[in-house]
């Protein structure tokens, strides 16, 4: 792709807002049909005159479809802003690869992606249990009042609706997860699979237990609702003798002979025309605009305000040929029931809690296990051998036993692989042993010259020397002359052998196998000479010059692999070579210094440095800048052999256009 093929813009966000929009007015439809029954509307109160009047004008409907367009209108346009990134998602994708800037707008993305679902439900849960503690405290007696089972049946519908419709949202985010995959996320917070579950699980069993509440609650009201009407129907029938009654007054004394079912029951009379003459208690206009205009259509009941746990009965009485009521005002609810009902299910619910919480920390164990193996196998460690005991038959048994397989595989891989390692690392150690070869018929071949030279000139003296026996014009002088020429020449060729035991020592070191580790104590001295009879042959034929820093004593000891050490160094040094790329006159430094307990030999060129793309695999991978002409196995083998051989690390800094330095780190 070039930067003319711009990418369109997708429409995502309008497909979340739609789906968000389209759950809000199911739930509404849902609200409209089962808020009346639940909350035991009085028949005839909803979508009809009566309801109009009560209501401001509004039917019930109209009401139901005022605040969904609202909620939808709010919720839509909260969306629309705060997701305004996702449409261009791609855009900003795209641009990334040119600006660097941009990757913080994906990774901004990537999180609403993530958490968008679960910020949705937490509103549409917090909300609704925000208002029904707002409600707690308003009311007196807040477990029965309609207020409080409103916002109940909101949360109801709300959780429920949006868990379902957040399904089909985090399908719908998964693409642009998936295109996002390589953003890192390591700055976010984790969640584990265990709040995961409880924040999917706990809202919805939290929606089963207040549904069964209003369940009960509702059959209870209607049950109770029956039992009162028919006692206090019967206490009029018995109670009130019409034939004794000769006025209102008469019929309002003789209610004193009623006995109410409960204290905070109430009872009243009313005239022919429904108005109330006389009231035990204040009723509402409500109850008595229902008794006016909807009692006699409803078996004489009479419903108090929508939801409301109050209820009435008539009962008609003729005093003197004019007609009156008689009623009684009554609570549907027993407050101690309705309380020991709560309090059943709030222990239920909390038992369930317990469970939910168990199971969820159990298998978020089990996950945690298998994801930590599986780390320590994508790390490398010490993992054989610790398999995992399968304790259940589903499917986290299953991923365990795939586990098992996947250790016993890799353990057989890894053991192929460090075998084709040391294969490839025994072959690049050859490679680079032949190409010492030419340096060392270099190196050896001047002072077997020298030697030879040497035994001529010796020859020579030696023929002299017995010319001059017996000669009496040969004096001592003479003779201690000529031995001493014999001295010299003898010095010379110890000189000369002793080079030649040095190269053939350090060429012999290099020649055996990584097997034999040679394990021994040895000194600074003895490692930077063997490093410079191998290097000298290289360096002179680059015009490399190297430059030998000591800042430590030359005798200090080590105990370890020295030809392993050494063949790290070379290593390091032929790739300086290479880094000045067949310039003459160049220097690489050999440093050795002491920090805290650790040598540190640091090998240093003033080169071009080392590319990112390198420097983000060195040590990890294979890699190498010289083409068809390297095989990556220097460095990665160096490194290898340091950790192993040594318990040390290499590091290195890199400039572009100044060079690179490692560091071989050595524990003393």
């Amino acid at each position: 792709m070039n930067e003319n093929d711009k990418p369109k813009k997708v429409h995502i966000r309008f497909q979340i807002i739609l789906t968000y929009a389209i759950a809000i007015a199911i739930a509404a439809l849902l609200f409209y049909l089962i808020i009346p029954n639940l909350l035991n509307y009085g028949p005839d109160t909803i979508n009809t005159e009566f309801d109009k009047e009560v209501s401001g004008g509004l039917y019930y409907y109209q009401q139901v479809l005022l605040v969904s367009v609202a909620l939808i209108a709010v919720v839509s346009l909260v969306l629309f802003v705060s997701l305004r990134d996702l449409d261009n998602y791609q855009i900003y994708f795209y641009k990334s690869k040119f600006d660097k800037t941009y990757e913080a707008t994906l990774f901004k993305i990537k999180k609403l992606c993530l958490s968008l679902p679960n910020t949705v439900l937490t509103i549409f849960i917090i909300v609704p249990l925000l208002c029904s503690f707002i409600v707690l405290f308003m009311q007196t007696s807040f477990i029965t009042s309609s207020d409080f089972k409103l916002v109940l049946v909101i949360f109801i519908l709300a959780t429920l609706t949006i868990s379902i419709t957040n399904i089909y949202i985090r399908k719908l985010l998964s693409k642009i997860l998936i295109d996002l995959e390589n953003v890192d996320t390591c700055s976010l917070k984790e969640t584990s699979i265990k709040r995961r579950l409880l924040y999917q699980i706990v809202p919805i069993m939290s929606v089963c237990v207040v549904f069964t509440y209003l369940m009960i609650s509702s059959i209870y009201e209607r049950n109770n609702a029956n039992l009162l009407a028919n006692h206090y129907r019967t206490q009029f029938s018995t109670q009130i003798d019409e034939s004794s009654l000769h006025n209102a007054q008469d019929l309002i004394n003789v209610l004193s002979n009623i006995q109410l079912y409960a204290d905070d029951h109430s009872l009243f009379v009313a005239d022919s025309d429904f108005n109330f003459i006389y009231e035990t208690s204040e009723t509402s206009e409500f109850f008595q605009k229902y008794a006016r205009e909807l009692s006699g259509q409803n078996d004489n009941l009479i419903y108090d305000y929508y939801g409301t746990s109050g209820q009435g009965v008539l009962y008609p009485i003729t005093v003197n040929g004019e007609q009156y009521y008689v009623g009684a005002h009554y609570l549907i609810y027993s407050q101690e029931t309705v309380a020991y009902i709560v309090t059943i299910l709030v222990i239920l619910t909390f038992l369930c809690f317990l469970i939910v919480y168990a199971f969820a920390n159990e298998l978020s164990r089990n996950v945690k296990t298998v994801v930590d193996s599986l780390e320590k196998i994508s790390n490398d460690r010490e993992f054989a051998g610790k398999k995992l005991y399968v304790t259940s038959v589903d499917e986290i048994g299953e991923l365990i036993i795939v586990y098992n397989k996947i250790q016993s595989l890799t353990l057989k891989h890894l053991e192929q692989i460090h075998n084709n390692q040391n294969l490839l690392m025994e072959r690049e150690r050859l490679a680079s042993l032949g190409q010492l070869i030419g340096g060392i018929a270099h190196n050896l071949k001047t002072p077997i010259m020298s030697i030879s030279g040497a035994s001529e000139g010796l020859n020579d003296l030696i023929k002299e020397y017995d010319e001059s026996i017996g000669d009496p014009e040969v004096t001592n002088e003479d003779h201690h002359a000529i031995a001493k020429d014999m001295s010299e020449w003898v010095s010379k060729i110890k000189s000369y052998s002793e080079y030649m035991s040095d190269v053939i020592t350090a060429v012999k070191g290099q020649a055996v196998t990584l097997s034999e580790n040679d394990n021994i104590s040895f000194d600074i001295d003895e490692l930077i000479k063997r490093v410079n009879i191998l290097m000298k042959h290289e360096l002179k034929n680059a015009l490399v010059d190297l430059n030998v820093e000591l800042h430590v004593d030359k005798n200090t000891a080590m105990h370890g692999d020295i030809t392993s050490l050494v063949q790290v160094i070379n290593n390091m040094i032929s790739n300086s070579i290479q880094s000045y790329n067949g310039e003459p006159n160049k220097t690489i430094d050999l440093i050795v210094d002491k920090e805290d307990n650790n040598l540190v030999i640091s090998v240093r060129d003033y080169g071009n440095g080392l590319p990112k793309s390198v420097q983000d695999k060195l040590f990890k991978e294979m890699i190498t800048t010289k083409g068809k002409n390297g095989t990556g196995l220097g460095l990665f083998m160096s490194y290898s052999t340091i950790r192993a051989h040594f318990n040390g690390n290499i590091t290195f800094e890199t400039e572009k256009g100044k060079g690179t330095v490692f560091h071989i780190v050595l524990p003393l």
